[in-house]
């Protein structure tokens, strides 16, 4: 109770400045990304419990399209309706974008993409430093008893044996509710049909792929419309990472429709990577590539509206999920799943990240700076990004 009434109200234009300043610093993926919220919203501002956060964590990785961008959007739901829902998820994506436009038009003109791997190769032992201490503190509200212990640790079995993460998050859910209702001896025939709550939040994704799918196979020209669906489609079918997404933008652009070369496609991918906020802005430079400022802009709108049409449906569903035991039971599994995957995520990022003794001084300093001196992330990561420039 005494944590409900810290929970802090947050203006629009607070809103907006928030999610532009992590828009603008957010390196590393969407495990950094969501580290960095939990630490903004959480705990330094106190705009939403951690029990919240999670919920809508869990609820993210359920639906398709980029699930930090998700979280952002849920969050400006949460405190101001659908006001608040656009001006966060527009404001967390307007600087990656920009950026990424710039870098496209900069490829375009010179044919190269800048050199950044000294400032990357320092940046990147941070934010690994950054996502554990988050894991840290979202597993333990997160992970709370035994059984969701078990579940997460086979979670992370699963992930790594090359289970699929929707798979994954079907089976924490499952298994959670499952245990709910044979300690509670329950039926499974009782038990379920209180989960329609959730079969609505897991069948949002098939509207959405239908009216995407019947959008695309209409007999449009090649043009900006066509650029549109594409990425509409795509934003609507995708789970995972930017390398999930790399598989989707091969079969459309390179071998379907043959409007990218295996280089362009690429090159837009570790320009997705290398910049700060969504990696999904990987459509942003695909789309400058193709048809210049119109194009980047249709390819992120294409690419990012069914994550802001999804979280607008989905969201009033999260407390209804709450107020059914077993729903909230499998809510419950679906929260340590989704903490399992970005234990795993975090692993990948570590192996690829610390590869020297330089990195590894990196990471274990900034390390002790999270957990001894408190140090806030963005200025963790503009150190990193001087020491990276510096040593290069």
């Amino acid at each position: 109770m005494a944590e409900v009434l810290e929970i802090r109200e947050a203006s629009l234009g607070e809103i907006a400045l928030v999610f532009l300043k992590l828009g603008t610093i957010a390196f590393g993926g969407p495990a950094a990304h969501l580290a960095m919220m939990e630490e903004e919203f959480v705990r330094r501002r106190r705009w939403i419990t951690q029990a919240d956060f999670l919920d809508r964590l869990a609820t993210a990785n359920l639906i398709p399209g980029p699930s930090s961008t998700e979280v952002a959007i849920f969050v400006g739901q949460l405190k101001r309706g659908w006001r608040g829902l656009i001006v966060a998820g527009c404001c967390f994506i307007i600087p990656a974008a920009v950026m990424v436009s710039v870098i496209a038009w900069a490829y375009v003109r010179f044919g190269s993409l800048p050199k950044v791997e000294g400032i990357l190769s320092a940046i990147k032992p941070a934010v690994v430093a950054i996502v554990i201490q988050a894991l840290g503190k979202l597993g333990r509200t997160g992970v709370r008893t035994t059984l969701l212990a078990v579940i997460a640790v086979l979670a992370v079995a699963l992930s790594f044996v090359g289970v699929g993460p929707v798979l994954v998050l079907a089976f924490a859910g499952v298994a959670s509710a499952s245990a709910w209702a044979m300690t509670n001896r329950l039926l499974g025939a009782v038990a379920f049909p209180k989960m329609a709550g959730l079969q609505k939040v897991l069948g949002l994704p098939k509207v959405v792929v239908a009216m995407a799918v019947a959008a695309v196979g209409a007999a449009f020209p090649v043009g900006l419309v066509r650029l549109f669906l594409s990425f509409l489609k795509i934003g609507s079918v995708v789970f995972g990472s930017g390398y999930v997404l790399l598989a989707f933008l091969q079969t459309e652009f390179v071998e379907r429709l043959h409007w990218l070369t295996e280089k362009q496609l690429i090159d837009a991918v570790a320009v997705g990577q290398f910049t700060p906020g969504p990696v999904f802005t990987t459509a942003t430079f695909v789309g400058y590539v193709l048809a210049g400022w119109a194009g980047a802009a249709v390819a992120t709108a294409g690419i990012f509206l069914p994550g802001f049409v999804l979280v607008a449906v989905s969201g009033p569903l999260i407390p209804r999920l709450r107020r059914s035991a077993v729903a909230a039971a499998a809510l419950d599994g679906v929260v340590a799943g989704s903490l399992a995957l970005m234990a795993g995520v975090t692993w990948q990022l570590g192996k690829a990240s610390l590869v020297d003794w330089p990195t590894l001084v990196l990471f274990g300093v900034s390390l002790i700076a999270l957990l001894r001196f408190r140090v806030n992330s963005a200025w963790l990561i503009a150190a990193a990004a001087v020491v990276g420039w510096v040593m290069r």
